[in-house]
């Protein structure tokens, strides 16, 4: 073997040369740019190619072609070796504060379009991406100056694969189609760079302007001669060889040691990889692996050709190299393979390494099943031969072994005059298919499948002649083609009879494996998708069924805003404070920050038991883990053994001998790198005993049963509300035990829990810690370390989101580093992977919730008793405030009398914590599901039920006795009946009726629901100072974590010391600054929760600046009578030369009038659901929602769409799923599934209500942060009624009714297999049966 090893890489990152000698090529790119580099905007967050924060672009040079390819990749995927010769472009290259902000860049700024901004540089990168790409494609129309090549659909698709958990995306939507050459102006969202009113040539060209010659990437000369080949090198770590030809490639493959082949180390993303190779052979230079060629008999398409080529290649423009047919088959092959994971991961995963997963491994792969359809024959390579096979025996065999190599693929063009008679009555039909809970992929399907079918026509209908029906990802080892139903369709005249035949015959064949999720399902979208292909060869009057009538992602949106300057620049939509440097990648995290020297990191060891002794903790005999210093346990505490404090009680940072349930933390790794500490983690083997021990309680049902309970303090558990025997005498009707269950939601925040610890003099430690309770962090840690609090200092700059669960959770992540670093006498950091970060963090808490009710005849409800058992898991945390936050949303209605019975569950499973909303959510949900149950046991509509049990101002005070306010405060009643107006909520209603009539396999549901949700204020600090040139420096309690708290600030900061009135004070705001948290210099910081913290920070700023203002004005009214009108400047430098303290400090504390106050909102949501499929659609949401007087209505609107959006994840997509010991199994983005730019409503209109003046309020704003979040129910509700009518017509064809009294129970979430099932399992055999008699009639 005579391969030349070199011992260097050579690549550019954002036009800087890296030559990298004796590197590991083996660590992956985001590695080396995070660790080696000063570019941070690739960010971490899940580490397998599932959320786009690391992307980056990258740029490569053909020279045979002269061309430079550009392209998208994930970088925690793409190993270093693989980018020898390339130009990498992060978002610091795309544009950044010393070169000048790229117009993306500024638009995201200026369209509101990053909150916590840990995704935004992923979004930029994959936007621009699109742009370069948009720009190279040919036979388009010039585009309007300022506008690209790029069209709306290509703009929004461009982040399809890109997660964000704060914005709801459509902001971010809106930025991509400012980009696009046919966008309509018209449908821009809310932005600071125009005001209603303006033309769209204004509009335009208030846009950041784009220069299109800044998409075209100028490749680095230094790289074009690297770009010939590829990486052959040696490491310390590994061998790494870039074959350019098959005797290189077969010499490598005889060397005996561990060898792993690459083409885009993409399925590492699936099949997580703890071992360690000695050599990895690159197979993209070989160039057998690599062709495209076309001829008459179809296309050859090299294994090492990624998924992006093959598209391009399937659905580019044929010059009569094909038939219609023929190109018919290749473009819906491309258009399938777009549904595949995403855009940055197809460009650089594999046809060929897809194909070897799915025979290898038995990956549900979408590619084997459409391949398999169309006859593709393969050719691979083995140690002894050269074998070409079909792809059916291909997948068929027994796994391959190392030495086999995939070659190519050859896909067969299929033409009439090959595969069909030439009489006219002849066709050819294909059609793919895949469910899935992403309509544009990034997400596993449940099924997939292909037809093939030729068919002749005559006066009596449509016979098959030939057909290939292929099935695949439902749970078996691979794609199957099921002949026996091809068999007993072919040479047969399709009638009802004969599908219902062909189905159920189908339905025996396709049978998921035992251990399968949902399986019944799985097995009738089968059924489904067989009916849909051939029923419109039996129906002439069939229609359209997956495929909905509106376009794929956002279509319009509205904003209406009203402004107020009264109190300037508060209420003004300042754009928020940091947006361009988060758009940049330039605003730093804590695993931002530079790693000191000699730094180590952590890995947490958790609990795979629910109740268990530890004997022992040892690493795997069988691996020797890289890297090892120490491992941390309890023993090594020097203090207390404190993970975490709350008012309410503590958690252990280790489990001290006996672990309380699994996930629990039981040791603390240290390694010299995060991947080591991680790797070594996973190698760790902890020995248990269970031997003498109670059982672990692992439902609310065994805490009842063993009196597990947790007490809520008496100031905690609100008061019942009237007499409910009474109110249940007074009802016509009473329904009794009815029962609801819902599970949890983790909080998927982007960036994961992160801390760095560093040693300091004196028996010091500085932590860094994305929390949101960095007082409490700093009382933790002093405990953990027994030193004094001053020893101890807590900074937070932001957060990459919260949500909640990092505020208890974050404490032992933060006092674990400390821990660490204290014993090792070196700094700590520790990123937590997002497993752990899954399986720890608890997220909302589950609950069962036993109720009866009672009610008149006109649906008036008189009252209602609610049992709630709520599994709180092994530790306090914050779990008592569940019965106040709940009851603050239950009451919502008007019940006549409320009663119940809260009990918190000790159980021996993960400790739940406060996700955002918490409490509210599942009670708003609870209060809707009671208000349906009335409505359906008395045959009313439903929003007839809610009208007549919305509060009174009356009620309302009867209900809320502290914190209704006064009657014009009470906006509900307006709000609703606006709603119903701005919405055309009946005419809407009726038009869905009528659609339900003309559509048999698409149903509608519309949906009206209120929200009623009280907050509280809490005490906050606040330091403001003025420095000598006239520059402001704020510092709050409060930590910002995407919700515009900094914003929020500086308005409150400009404003309050604008009261000065001198010359400038009016443009106080660019003069402010507010800084990072740090617990020794503004104490008190408590809790950032709860939606309150922006506006109490808000009020300690103002309470600050008042105190400035007055210790300014006596000196302004004197230097005003020697000079006349006074600069602001000036003032303050006449300030310092007298002396004048120009630091203030407050501490805002609410009092009885100003504690609590209620929210008000309410939303209509319209679905379409399919009956195939079960996949419901949102096509449209109206949301009006009090902000008071918004202190800025930009960052307001943010977090209302955020919110709900959020929501919608809770009660349709999301399921946090567990094992039967409580451990999480859904602990990754393949299968935990938050909302996508494609899941979110098509249509999505806000109004902010400006609804003035609320004198117990600060500046008579209203929170926003939570209360919106819990109108996304009104999603559900109108699925159940979508379902509602399914349900009917599905009974209506077996002739059946249902009473309209029954009562249609929708799990949360309502996923497609729960839509599906609850639409009827067996829709198509009953609508054949109905058919066929019909026909027979």
């Amino acid at each position: 073997m005579d391969i030349t090893t070199k011992q260097s890489l050579v690549f550019s990152v954002n036009g800087h040369r890296f030559e990298m000698c004796n590197v590991d090529p083996s660590m992956t790119l985001l590695e080396f740019l995070r660790y080696q580099t000063h570019f941070k905007s690739v960010k971490l967050s899940c580490g397998e190619g599932g959320c786009g924060a690391c992307v980056v672009l990258l740029s490569k040079y053909d020279s045979v072609s002269d061309k430079v390819e550009d392209f998208t990749v994930s970088s925690c995927l793409t190993l270093l070796g693989s980018v020898n010769g390339c130009s990498i472009t992060t978002a610091e290259g795309i544009g950044n504060s010393k070169d000048g902000f790229h117009p993306i860049q500024e638009r995201f700024s200026g369209f509101h379009a990053s909150q916590c901004g840990f995704c935004t540089p992923g979004m930029c990168v994959s936007l621009y991406a699109a742009l370069v790409d948009a720009e190279k494609t040919k036979n388009r129309a010039e585009p309007r100056p300022g506008l690209s090549k790029l069209t709306v659909s290509e703009a929004e698709k461009s982040i399809a694969g890109n997660l964000c958990r704060c914005t709801g995306y459509r902001p971010i939507v809106d930025v991509c189609k400012s980009f696009a050459s046919d966008v309509d102006m018209e449908d821009l969202g809310f932005n600071s760079f125009w005001r209603k009113g303006e033309s769209n040539e204004v509009k335009l060209s208030r846009l950041p302007r784009f220069d299109r010659n800044d998409a075209i990437r100028v490749f680095p000369e230094f790289l074009e001669k690297e770009a010939t080949a590829g990486a052959n090198m040696d490491s310390q770590r590994c061998h790494w060889y870039s074959p350019v030809s098959l005797e290189e490639l077969q010499s490598l493959l005889h060397m005996g040691t561990s060898v792993k082949i690459i083409v885009g180390n993409t399925g590492t993303g699936y099949y997580k990889e703890l071992v360690h190779y000695d050599n990895y052979i690159d197979l993209r230079y070989i160039p057998e692996l690599s062709v495209i060629r076309k001829d008459p008999t179809g296309i050859e398409i090299g294994a090492a050709v990624t998924i992006s080529k093959a598209i391009e290649t399937l659905k580019e423009e044929n010059e009569g190299e094909f038939g219609k047919e023929g190109k018919m088959v290749f473009e819906k092959l491309g258009d399938h393979m777009e549904k595949i994971a995403s855009r940055f991961i197809r460009n650089s995963g594999s046809v060929g390494g897809n194909l070897m997963m799915a025979q290898r491994k038995h990956f549900p792969s979408d590619i084997a099943t459409i391949l398999l359809s169309v006859d593709t024959i393969v050719e691979v390579i083995t140690s002894q031969s050269r074998l070409k096979l079909t792809l059916e025996e291909f997948l068929g065999r027994p796994s391959l072994d190392s030495e086999t190599v995939l070659l190519s693929i050859k896909i067969p063009c299929w033409e009439p005059s090959t595969s069909v008679s030439s009489d006219a009555g002849n066709k050819l039909l294909f059609e793919t298919y895949r469910a899935a809970p992403r309509p544009l992929g990034n997400a596993l399907p449940y099924l997939n499948a292909a037809f093939l079918a030729q068919v002749s026509q005559s006066p009596t209908g449509f016979m098959l002649k030939s057909c290939r029906f292929v099935f695949g990802a439902y749970g078996t080892k691979h794609a199957i083609r099921v002949k026996e139903v091809e068999d007993f369709l072919n040479g047969k005249l399709l009638s009802s009879s004969v599908l219902y035949e062909a189905v159920t015959f189908l339905e025996t064949l396709v049978v998921p494996e035992d251990g399968t999720s949902t399986p019944a399902y799985r097995s009738s979208l089968a059924v489904g998708f067989l009916f849909e292909f051939l029923s419109p060869l039996i129906d002439s009057e069939h229609e359209r069924f997956g495929k909905t009538d509106c376009p794929t992602l956002l279509s319009s949106s509205n904003q209406k805003i009203r402004f107020k300057n009264e109190y300037y620049p508060v209420g003004e939509p300042v754009t928020k404070t940091g947006a361009i440097l988060q758009a940049s990648g330039e605003a730093i995290y804590v695993d931002d920050i530079p790693s000191p020297k000699d730094c180590l990191y952590g890995a947490f060891i958790y609990s795979s038991e629910p109740r268990a002794r530890v004997k022992g903790i040892k690493f795997d005999p069988d691996s020797s883990p890289d890297g090892v210093v120490s491992l941390i346990t309890c023993k090594d505490i020097p203090g207390l053994n404190l993970g975490g404090i709350t008012i309410f009680g503590t958690e252990p940072l280790y489990a001290d001998e006996l672990t309380e349930g699994v996930g629990q933390r039981i040791a603390f790794v240290v390694a010299d790198s995060q991947k080591n500490a991680d790797i070594a983690a996973n190698l760790v083997v902890v020995e248990y005993d269970k031997e003498n021990l109670e059982p672990p309680i692992l439902s609310v049902e065994e805490a009842v049963e063993r009196c597990s309970f947790y007490k809520v303090p008496p100031s905690f558990y609100p008061e019942q509300v009237g007499d409910f025997s009474k109110g249940m005498a007074e009802a016509d009707h009473q329904i009794h035990d009815a029962q609801i269950k819902l599970g949890s939601q983790y909080y998927f925040y982007m960036e994961t829990q992160t801390s760095l610890a560093i040693p300091d003099e004196d028996d010091c430690m500085v932590v860094y810690s994305s929390t949101q309770y960095p007082e409490f962090a700093h009382n933790t840690i002093a405990a953990c370390l027994g030193v004094p609090g001053h020893n101890v200092r807590v900074k937070t700059r932001r957060l990459g989101g919260g949500f909640g669960g990092k505020s208890v959770k974050s404490m032992a992540v933060a006092s674990a580093c400390a821990v660490a670093a204290y014993r090792l006498h070196s700094p700590v950091r520790v990123y937590v992977n997002r497993k752990f970060d899954m399986i720890m963090s608890g997220g909302r808490h589950p609950m069962k919730i036993t109720y009866s009710v009672g009610c008149k005849s006109n649906g008036k409800i008189t009252a209602l008793k609610l049992d709630i058992l709520i599994d709180a898991g092994m530790f306090v945390d914050e779990s008592p405030i569940m019965p106040s936050y709940m009851l603050g949303s239950l009451r919502k209605y008007d019940w006549g009398a409320l009663s119940f019975d809260i009990k918190l569950c000790k159980t021996n499973l993960p400790s739940r914590g406060a996700v955002r909303a918490p409490g509210n959510l599942q009670a708003s949900y609870i209060a809707e599901a009671v208000i349906e149950h009335v409505a359906s046991y008395l045959s009313m509509e439903v929003d007839s039920v809610r009208n007549i049990n919305l509060h009174t101002y009356n009620s309302l005070n009867f209900f809320f006795p502290s914190s209704a306010g006064e009657p014009l405060e009470y906006t509900l009643p307006s709000i609703w009946e606006r709603l119903a107006t701005t919405s055309s909520f009946y005419d809407r209603t009726n038009m869905v009726q009528e659609f339900n009539r003309c559509h048999k396999w698409k149903k509608r549901g519309i949906s009206r629901v209120p929200i009623v949700y009280e907050v509280m204020m809490r005490p906050t600090p606040g330091k403001v100072s003025i420095l000598r040139d006239g520059s402001i420096v704020v510092e709050v309690g409060g930590i910002e974590m995407g919700q515009g708290l900094w914003t929020k600030v500086k308005q409150m900061a400009a404003y309050g010391l604008g009261l000065v009135k001198c010359g400038g004070s009016r443009d106080l705001l660019e003069k402010v600054r507010v800084i990072e948290t740090d617990t020794l210099s503004v104490i008190q910081g408590g809790l950032t929760a709860g939606s309150t913290t922006s506006e109490a920070s808000c009020e300690a700023v103002r309470l600050c600046c008042n105190i400035l203002v007055e210790r300014l004005i006596p000196l302004k009214e004197k230097l005003m009578e020697k000079v006349g009108p006074v600069e602001w400047e000036a003032l303050i430098v006449e300030a310092y030369d007298k002396s004048v303290n120009l630091s203030a400090s407050a501490l805002y504390m609410p009092n009885f009038s100003t504690t609590q106050y209620i929210n008000y909102g309410a939303a209509v949501s319209e679905v379409e659901v399919s009956l195939i499929t079960g996949e419901t659609t949102i096509l449209r949401t109206d949301i009006i929602y009090d902000c008071g007087q918004s202190l800025n209505p930009a960052v307001d609107l943010g977090q209302i769409e955020g919110a709900y959006v959020q929501g919608i994840g809770f009660f349709m997509l999301e399921e946090y799923l567990t094992n039967s010991d409580g451990l999480v199994i859904t602990d990754n983005t393949w299968t935990y599934k938050i909302p996508t730019v494609d899941t979110i409503p098509k249509q999505f209109n806000v109004e902010i209500l400006n609804s003035g003046h609320h004198k117990d309020r600060v500046l008579s704003s209203k929170a926003s942060g939570e209360p919106p979040l819990t109108l996304a129910v009104s999603v559900h509700c109108a699925t159940r009624a979508a379902v509602r009518e399914a349900r009917q017509q599905v009974l209506s064809w077996g002739g059946e009714k249902e009473a309209g009294s029954t009562l249609i129970q929708m799990e949360v979430p309502a996923t497609m297999p729960v839509v599906k099932e609850l639409c009827g399992l067996d829709s198509v055999q009953k609508y054949l049966q109905w058919a066929f008699g019909k026909n027979l009639g």
